[in-house]
């Protein structure tokens, strides 16, 4: 089996919870060859760590690297369409975490370099490659005409789980001038978006793109895109959003926010006349978690509740090993970044919605 050598740009916590240990994990099919982020001692120790050679405090020199196929971009939000133009221009695969921009300008620019370049970009919506959300997929062939759904995404901070499972590593050697960059570009690339909007908006706006990128791209596959947004609502300065999305025939909520409980709970239920469908997920911060499938169902006079867990493998593991397909089989990814652009609309469009009822 041919190996795949790739750099990883962005070595934050995700990338140690996940990335590095299964591609690790996958060394029969990945070679971890370059590492950059913008802390060079976070760099040293986990150089040391996974025993890579080649290191780097700038994204582009890693692209350049000539022997690598792919990169990964795992770094802020601000810098994925950056960095992954350069990985591009350089001929290499490109799989980047979401969101995978901003905005819509940035999003094509990095369509344009990669037909340029002739090579693939996979945006990394891991719980779209869940074997319980595939399931999912096919299963809601036999629902029959979809009465209602439910899109939900509660969840208490990342930190409250990574704290209890997981070493990370955080040096505060960033300079200071590369933390006023990212907060200066945020808020022009948001500007780009959505125009200029109170700072409760704002925060709704980089919360859809964050946690909920992940709710709206699922829904997405499993229902396809809504018409339009009814009515929505944020509070708490942005951190919760309530919504009701139209479709053919009927509607869907969505509800998302962020405490302070130690659970994860994030699921999406579509209910048919007499069987309904709940995917639920589990925190990424711990891998193995399952995701299932839920199913309830009415025949004759029996209700039928069944919880399938396909697999124990986590869902980045299962996405891993399709990229791997993409790189080496030429198999076109079902995350592209044209898809991802439907992501955009709809944030635009929930925060539309919000600002209509300001």
């Amino acid at each position: 089996m041919r190996k795949l050598k790739v750099g990883l740009i962005g070595l934050g916590e995700v990338a140690q919870i996940t990335h590095l240990p299964i591609l690790e994990n996958l060394a029969d099919r990945y070679e971890i060859a370059a590492l950059c982020d913008i802390s060079p001692e976070l760099l040293r120790v986990l150089g040391e760590r996974y025993r890579v050679g080649n290191l780097y405090t700038d994204a582009k020199q890693l692209t350049e690297q000539a022997d690598l196929d792919a990169v990964f971009v795992l770094n802020s939000d601000e810098y994925h369409a950056e960095c992954a133009i350069h990985a591009l221009r350089n001929k290499k695969h490109v799989l980047i975490e979401k969101p995978m921009t901003l905005n819509q300008t940035d999003a094509d620019a990095m369509i344009k370099a990669r037909d340029e370049a002739g090579v693939q970009v996979m945006v990394g919506y891991m719980r779209r490659f869940a074997p319980a959300f595939m399931e999912a997929v096919e299963e809601l062939k036999t629902l029959g005409p979809i009465q209602y759904s439910k899109v939900r995404d509660i969840i208490g901070q990342n930190r409250l789980i990574i704290e209890q499972s997981s070493t990370v590593y955080r040096f505060s050697d960033i300079p200071q001038e590369a933390i006023n960059d990212r907060w200066t570009r945020r808020a022009a690339m948001i500007k780009e978006a959505i125009g200029d909007v109170p700072k409760d908006i704002y925060n709704a706006y980089g919360l859809l793109c964050g946690l909920n990128s992940h709710d709206l791209s699922a829904m997405r596959e499993l229902l396809g895109m809504p018409k339009r947004v009814v009515s929505a609502k944020q509070w708490n300065g942005g951190g919760y959003i309530t919504a009701i999305l139209e479709f053919d025939g009927y509607y869907a909520t969505f509800e998302t926010g962020v405490d302070d409980q130690r659970r994860f709970d994030a699921h999406i239920e579509v209910f048919g006349r007499s069987k309904s469908l709940t995917i639920q997920y589990n925190t990424p911060y711990i891998r193995h978690l399952p995701t299932t499938l839920n199913v309830k169902e009415t025949v004759g006079e029996a209700y039928i509740e069944a919880t399938n867990r396909p697999t124990l493998k986590d869902p980045y593991t299962v996405e891993l090993e399709y990229f791997y397909e993409v790189v080496t089989k030429g198999v076109a990814p079902k995350t592209t970044p044209e898809d991802y652009k439907n992501d955009l609309v709809i944030f635009k469009m929930i925060t539309d919605a919000l600002l209509a009822n300001e």
